[in-house]
């Protein structure tokens, strides 16, 4: 990844950590392709014109600049235990979740301390950061700052569209007719189960209580499977 300004030229100088991931761990040398991204859309098409101890020059083929998807998928991921949180953010960012909002639920085994707040959120971030790259992602999704119930209700009365997932509920969220623009808002609950008061909280904020199937997922894992499903229900896929 790089700067939107560093992308405009005809030739970029990749340094600074990513430069020298690229040329001592990755080992990349003259002639090699190399996509860079600014996170925000900008792709630009390179090839590697010289390599030094710990960057690269790279010569600009073309540039790319690709719309935000659309409908934006947001999911609120409830605090997994130990590293389940980093796992679910890579794998949400693999597919392609467009912003993980991470949440204190009630019922979280896990509570980001105050004092330790700004280091979890910052693996999040550069978990969310690395799966992008790895997946070529010209769009870096959005990682906010730790959220509250009463924030999670005002984004869910913001949304085009907002599903609670919950092994309970009659309606699966294959059958949700998803619109088309707009945020589609999916939240996830922790391993003890979403509390009843938050549940009825968010449906009087209008979100709809769904399945995803017969088998209750991890919470680590509820949100890709989520994603998958209305990526394919909305053309994203």
């Amino acid at each position: 990844m790089a700067e939107s300004s560093a992308l405009e030229g005809d030739r970029v100088l990749l340094d600074g950590p990513e430069g020298r991931h690229a040329a001592t761990v990755r080992r990349l040398r003259p002639g090699e392709r190399v996509d860079l991204t600014d996170g925000a859309g900008l792709l630009a098409e390179c090839v590697v014109a010289a390599a030094g101890r710990a960057s690269l020059t790279l010569d600009v083929l073309a540039r790319h600049r690709h719309e935000r998807p659309r409908p934006r998928l947001v999911v609120v991921q409830a605090l997994p235990k130990g590293e389940r949180g980093e796992l679910a953010v890579e794998t949400m960012t693999e597919a392609g979740v467009d912003e993980i909002v991470p949440w204190a639920a009630a019922r979280c085994v896990t509570q980001w301390r105050p004092d330790r707040r700004d280091k979890a959120l910052g693996r999040w971030r550069t978990a969310a950061r690395e799966a992008a790259k790895q997946a070529r992602r010209s769009w870096l999704p959005e990682v906010p700052p730790l959220a509250a119930t009463a924030d999670v209700e005002a984004r869910i009365a913001a949304a085009a569209c907002a599903v609670v997932l919950h092994e309970e509920a009659g309606e699966p969220l294959s059958a949700l007719r998803p619109p088309r623009s707009g945020d589609i808002v999916v939240v996830v609950g922790p391993e003890g189960g979403i509390a009843p008061e938050e549940l009825d909280r968010f449906a009087a904020a209008g979100a709809r209580p769904v399945r995803l199937g017969p088998t209750v997922l991890r919470t680590s894992t509820a949100g890709v499977a989520a994603a998958a499903v209305l990526f394919a229900a909305t053309g994203r896929w």
